[in-house]
């Protein structure tokens, strides 16, 4: 089968996506889709490809198509796509709301459609390298933070950026998540800038997930704990690091047979971080994680590989955020009994 893409938004994504698209082998970039037509076209001349300003016209000229226009767009954007039994990789998340996302699933039931969703952070290098080691987490805690961008205003920091880390804990801690504690305040627009949340599963894991788009810096980090080892990984700088239990047990037992006084006499001359044995993450700084999931979606295509990240998990992601988002707003400032909560708390504390 063939794999000829069109990609649907000229934006900073639809660009690279483009890219990609057209440097890949047995892939051909056949257009660039978006309303502004001038943006298509530059894009499509830069790609070597088409341009059109509506999806109609493109239907019978390719076999996949690449949504990446505004979240708020995604399902009218691939709605024809997956009706007419195309395949599709939808940038995350799947759809603004959980109804959205179960009409494109159905839809894609119906039609035989290849659904898949750009959680584009499992194919980062550094989490494939974590998951080699296969612990099952009790605890996880990620940070995601950087400066505004101006970019995804439509929706709220929890769709925008914490998203990507609620798909890897999901995937991460298995169960279901039997209760969430969250609270966030919107500081640029309608929408929450800043959220922190506390999950807790059904088999004993607990996740804290923050993420702020009104950061002074950037940063993108997941530490995990377990009863087999904890590991400590930078998305953005590509590095890790594991400490396996098995391998510090004579450490641990030696701490454990010495009293207090013991212990305090030790810290005067033992750098304990000196003592601690841990290995540094195999990571594959030369994979580009964009690239990987365009491969990915084109085995789905081409040979019948399940999708990396099937419409089902881009749907459970998207249910957590939103349930994340329902109690940022009912969050009660002052307690239980006050009047203030939810979001807008800045405008409400103003005279």
């Amino acid at each position: 089968m063939s794999f000829r893409v069109a990609v649907i938004g000229a934006g900073r994504m639809g660009k690279l996506h483009a890219r990609i698209i057209s440097e890949m082998s047995g892939a051909e970039l056949v257009c660039v889709v978006d309303t502004n037509e001038a943006a298509a076209k530059a894009v499509a001349r830069q790609r070597n490809c088409q341009a059109f300003a509506s999806t109609a016209d493109v239907l019978d000229l390719v076999d996949a198509a690449v949504i990446a226009v505004p979240t708020l767009r995604h399902i009218e954007a691939a709605r024809p796509f997956v009706a007419a039994g195309k395949a599709v990789l939808i940038e995350k998340p799947i759809c603004n709301d959980p109804a959205g996302a179960r009409e494109l699933i159905e839809l894609a039931r119906k039609t035989g459609a290849v659904l898949q969703v750009g959680h584009t952070e499992r194919f980062n290098p550094v989490v494939l390298a974590m998951q080699k080691f296969d612990i099952r987490p009790k605890f996880i805690e990620a940070h995601r933070i950087s400066p505004f961008t101006f970019r995804s205003a439509d929706v709220g920091v929890v769709l925008d950026m914490m998203i990507h880390d609620l798909d890897l804990v999901l995937k991460l801690a298995g169960g279901n998540v039997e209760n969430i504690h969250a609270v966030g305040i919107n500081v640029i627009g309608a929408h929450e800038d800043i959220c922190s949340a506390r999950l807790m599963f059904d088999n004993g894991c607990v996740a804290n997930v923050t993420a702020s788009r009104l950061a002074i810096k950037t940063e993108r980090k997941m530490r995990l704990f377990s009863e087999e080892a904890y590991i400590s990984v930078d998305y953005a700088k590509k590095v890790g690091i594991a400490v396996r239990k098995a391998a510090n047990m004579d450490l641990i037992q030696m701490a454990r047979e010495m009293d207090v006084e013991d212990l305090a006499e030790l810290a005067e001359t033992v750098d304990y971080t000196k003592l601690l044995h841990f290995e540094e993450l195999k990571v594959d700084e030369t994979t580009e994680p964009l690239r990987q999931q365009a491969e990915a979606f084109q085995r789905s295509v081409v040979e019948g590989a399940p999708p990396t990240v099937p419409a089902s998990e881009g749907l459970a992601a998207l249910e957590l955020a939103r349930d994340i988002v329902e109690a940022v707003k009912s969050y009660h400032w002052d307690g239980a009994s006050s009047p203030r909560s939810g979001l807008d708390i800045l405008k409400k504390a103003q005279p």
